[in-house]
């Protein structure tokens, strides 16, 4: 990465915020590569995904206020993960994926005592659907109830009913522990499988 932020004179001119597109679509072949890709995809992908964390420590190193670099972010991300798994590192004892949760927002907390709302560092560049489950879970921690009980309109006359129709099936999905983002994902891929046998039907 030295090398090529040295001598490419591409890579020489980009900084963090150019390299934003690239992440974000590295990040989706990903997502591809784990849902309904092989194995060989699922490799390749995450090293393509690698490349860009190795990319933006390789411009942070040369910053010249303050500078760090790939081997400062894994000492961080390695400290936290110690931090984050007491029952692993620590004396806690965990033997369920529910005590687990307890030990890791209870670090995470501690971490991150200076925010003042379940909100702070939640993405607004998530996808629609994933920041809706998202920020539905922030609410139940915090009382605000869910529109689970809302009753979708059957034909949304405008835009603010088609919002909480969508709203009350994703509190649906997250009440029956589904994924609303992988679900739409999942059905889009098979309307996909359905408009290319349509377009190319198989042959007898």
């Amino acid at each position: 990465m030295r090398a090529v932020r040295d001598r490419c004179v591409w890579t020489q001119q980009i900084d963090h915020r150019a390299l934003v597109p690239y992440l974000v679509e590295e990040a989706a072949e990903l997502v591809d590569a784990v849902e309904a890709g092989s194995r060989d995809d699922l490799r390749e992908e995450l090293g393509d995904l690698l490349w860009q964390v190795l990319f933006h420590a390789e411009i942070a190193s040369r910053d010249a206020e303050d500078p760090f670099d790939i081997d400062d972010v894994a000492r961080d991300l390695t400290d936290k993960m110690v931090r984050r798994h007491p029952h692993v590192f620590g004396g806690a004892t965990a033997t369920t994926p529910e005590e687990v949760l307890v030990h890791w927002n209870a670090a995470k907390a501690a971490e991150k005592h200076t925010r003042t709302s379940v909100l702070d560092g939640v993405s607004h560049h998530m996808p629609s659907l994933a920041l809706a489950q998202k920020m539905l879970g922030k609410a139940a921690a915090v009382g605000v109830p869910a529109p689970a009980d809302v009753a979708a309109p059957a034909a949304p006359s405008d835009e603010a009913e088609l919002g909480d129709a969508l709203l009350a099936l994703v509190a649906t999905a997250r009440a029956g522990g589904w994924d609303a983002e992988r679900a739409l994902r999942e059905r889009l891929r098979s309307l996909e499988a359905e408009i290319r046998e349509t377009e190319h039907p198989p042959t007898t």
